[in-house]
């Protein structure tokens, strides 16, 4: 099993009923060992958009992380993501943001998460959740 952090967001629709439901069916490709609180914040990237949820998670997987990020994409699908403006709206929003000591870059995913670091949305909630230098983990490429 590997140990794995994935970042959560929404800022369509019910934005905190999308976190709940995302949360319960990442339940079954990763076990979850701590769920952070809920915080909003505002748009990074396009600001022109209403403001986001976010919480971070944190268990681990038999998963390789191209497979993860497949059942990641699935769960945003089902629950209702479409196809959008890069860094735009959306009713969920799931990113890995760190896959055990894994580095990788491919033209399908980069991890650890490449822009992680400069997200008080995503570093906030995982020092809440886990201990204290973990985002040491985000070393830059």
């Amino acid at each position: 099993m590997t140990p794995v952090v994935i970042a959560l967001g929404s800022n369509l629709g019910d934005r905190a009923l999308h976190l709940a439901e995302a949360v319960k069916r990442l339940s079954e490709p990763v076990v979850l060992t701590a769920v952070s609180s809920v915080v909003e914040s505002a748009p990074m990237y396009v600001t022109d958009q209403p403001a986001f949820l976010n919480q971070v998670v944190r268990g681990e997987t038999s998963l390789g992380p191209c497979q993860l990020l497949a059942a990641l994409k699935m769960i945003e699908v089902s629950l209702g993501r479409e196809p959008g403006e890069r860094n735009g709206p959306r009713v969920i929003d799931l990113d890995i943001v760190v896959f055990g000591v894994l580095q990788l870059r491919s033209n399908v995913v980069t991890i650890p998460h490449p822009r992680a670091a400069e997200r008080p949305f995503v570093m906030g909630p995982w020092r809440s959740i886990d201990a204290p230098g973990a985002d040491r983990l985000l070393a830059p490429w």
